[in-house]
């Protein structure tokens, strides 16, 4: 397993992590922003204690597990894409804790969000994490699950964020409300 000191992980403060996605983009998981251990490895959700591969597998939505701690493999990137899946960012910079992002930069996500799925044309965007959705599109009674109306073409989805400081779910929690929106999209 990799392993990084706080100074190595500062060095990559507001470094970007490319989106991941293929040509049959059916759904689109959206985080926050990237992680320090994220940027480092440039994978999304890689820091070890996110369930959020753990809870794809257990879900059905990928067939392979995938260890993202030390970066994606090739073929975990075509495992991934070729489900059918993509993976972007609210934010692009990268931080230690989402609560370092402004209210500005989250509603500028939403929007270029909006642009990125304009563009790509997913069957449903799962944003996760509730704050940041709220702010992000300016609903603060936003409750979890599926939105009402349409995303730029698409169904969208609020789902729990991934993330080891997220307590109260589980990999179980996190794998049943995936499916939902993964069922939709076609992928399970």
């Amino acid at each position: 397993m990799a392993s990084f000191t706080r100074a190595e992980l500062d060095a990559f403060r507001d470094t970007e992590v490319p989106d991941l996605y293929g040509d049959d983009l059916r759904l689109l998981f959206v985080g926050i922003n990237p992680g320090l251990w994220t940027a480092a490895v440039q994978t999304h959700f890689a820091h070890p204690t996110n369930r959020f591969y753990p809870a794809l597998y257990a879900a059905g939505i990928i067939t392979e597990p995938i260890d993202p701690v030390t970066g994606m493999t090739d073929a975990d990137r075509e495992h991934f894409t070729g489900r059918g899946l993509g993976l972007t960012n609210l934010v692009r910079r990268a931080t230690a804790r989402a609560d370092e992002l402004t209210a500005a930069e989250l509603r500028e996500g939403g929007r270029q969000l909006h642009a990125f799925v304009t563009e790509r044309r997913p069957t449903v965007v799962a944003v996760a994490g509730i704050t940041a959705y709220r702010s992000a599109f300016g609903v603060p009674a936003a409750k979890p699950g599926r939105q009402p109306g349409v995303f730029a073409g698409a169904t969208l989805w609020v789902v729990p964020n991934p993330s080891g400081l997220n307590a109260h779910e589980s990999v179980s929690s996190l794998a049943q409300a995936y499916a939902e929106p993964a069922r939709e999209a076609g992928v399970l």
